[in-house]
């Protein structure tokens, strides 16, 4: 577009690469630092419970930090608290450095969310009640509300599903936080019994959380359209209106600027101080190097249609899929090898065998270099066996099939 800064696609996908930490695939160590770090830089890491490999938030922090010890992991979250829990983009372990801010989010929740305001008016004695059972007991989880012996006192409290209710109300308003998990259920207890400095945390005010949300979110893409913006942070939800004006200002005072990207179509955005790395990664792109596997709930992933337009790879997370209709598999991991998308691996953690299957690898076609692809697959499913306590890894089905030779040859040397 004439008169703005110009740039080529593969400048922008090498600058999210990076904001992302993933331009050194496994090459970081894992420390409270540097997790804090990672967490700001991208806005959250995300949660899920699916264990048919590994949690997701262990997953994406592997692709980053390679073999870490997960009880180190555990007692930087729930210990030393350098995360916390709450919603970014979905249920995440955010920086407790970006406290402030989210602060905001929590004070103002009841307001953004107004479908609460007829539960809360009819179940306020049960939200007391349960915020009074975490002051007087610590910590507590669902199932210590899901009782209706006697004992309980009154017992019709106890329900489940208002309980659960309740509990979600008390974390998303910041009147509790999540202060452990036990078998990844989330245990509850008051926010200054979880971060001690609590009180005495100024939330942003409503502009300035507007203004570093922007930020946050174009930080961590390092270039980005509206929609991209709208889908990267999805908490809380700015109405359009919302949206084009915290733009529209941004604009105005230069920290933000529009860009044209050689994709042919949408306005792009980005900070005015990343124009200078844009601009030489357009003159030299990235090298990238090493191989990894992406948790479906990866930071990278979040917006899958950026996803596509920067990497041409379609993903689509198949678990709610009927199995008759899936195309690659139950839990596929996306390959990034060498800077780009190179497939999928639908993958099995058998913890009783101590076995990492790769039930099936399915690469791209075609394959600019397929020595490379097979190699990179086997290093980085050796150390996520590693990571996992796997002994051994099989492959059972690979497409294109005559890969399959060659990649159980690769895993077995």
């Amino acid at each position: 577009m004439p008169g703005l800064p110009t740039f080529p696609l593969c400048a922008v996908r090498d600058l999210f690469l990076a904001r992302q930490w993933l331009d050194r695939p496994r090459g970081r160590r894992l420390t409270g630092a540097s997790l804090e770090a990672f967490a700001a830089a991208t806005g959250g890491v995300q949660l899920d419970s699916i264990n048919v490999v590994a949690r997701a938030h262990l997953l994406t922090l592997w692709a980053r930090f390679g073999t870490y010890d997960p009880a180190l992991l555990d007692r930087l979250i729930y210990r030393r608290r350098v995360l916390f829990e709450y919603w970014s983009h979905a249920a995440c372990l955010i920086a407790r450095s970006d406290l402030p801010a989210w602060r905001r989010a929590m004070i103002d929740y009841t307001t953004t969310h107004r479908g609460w305001s007829t539960w809360l008016q009819t179940n306020h004695p049960l939200l007391a009640a349960v915020e009074a059972a975490i002051s007087e007991r610590g910590p507590l989880a669902n199932g210590d509300f899901n009782d209706d012996r006697a004992d309980r006192g009154d017992s019709g409290w106890w329900n489940w599903k208002p309980a659960a209710h309740a509990l979600d109300y008390l974390w998303m308003t910041g009147r509790t936080l999540v202060a452990s998990r036990a078998a990844f259920q989330k245990r509850y207890d008051l926010a200054e019994r979880v971060l001690p400095e609590w009180p005495t945390v100024a939330p942003l005010d409503e502009s300035a959380f507007r203004r570093w949300h922007l930020r946050r979110s174009l930080a961590a893409m390092g270039a980005a359209t509206e929609t991209d913006l709208r889908l990267y942070l999805t908490f809380p939800r700015f109405g359009a209106a919302v949206q084009r004006e915290r733009l529209r200002d941004a604009l105005a005072d230069g920290e933000v600027v529009e860009v044209a990207v050689e994709d042919g179509s949408a306005r792009w955005f980005a900070l005015a101080d990343d124009l200078p790395a844009l601009a030489r990664l357009a003159r030299r792109p990235a090298a990238h190097h090493g191989t990894t596997f992406l948790a479906p709930f990866d930071s990278l992933l979040w917006h899958r249609a950026r996803t596509h337009r920067l990497f041409g790879f379609d993903y689509k997370i198949e678990v709610y899929t009927p199995a008759p209709q899936r195309r690659f598999g139950y839990y596929t991991l996306p390959i990034l090898s060498d800077g780009r998308l190179i497939g999928r691996v639908d993958a099995k953690n058998h913890r009783d065998e101590r076995r990492l299957a790769l039930r099936h690898v399915a690469f791209e076609t075609p394959l600019a270099e397929p020595d490379a692809a097979v190699a990179g697959t086997a290093d980085a499913a050796h150390a996520l066996a590693e990571f996992l306590g796997a002994e051994r890894v099989t492959v059972e089905r690979v497409t294109p099939a005559k890969q399959l030779v060659p990649l159980r040859r690769a895993l077995r040397s």
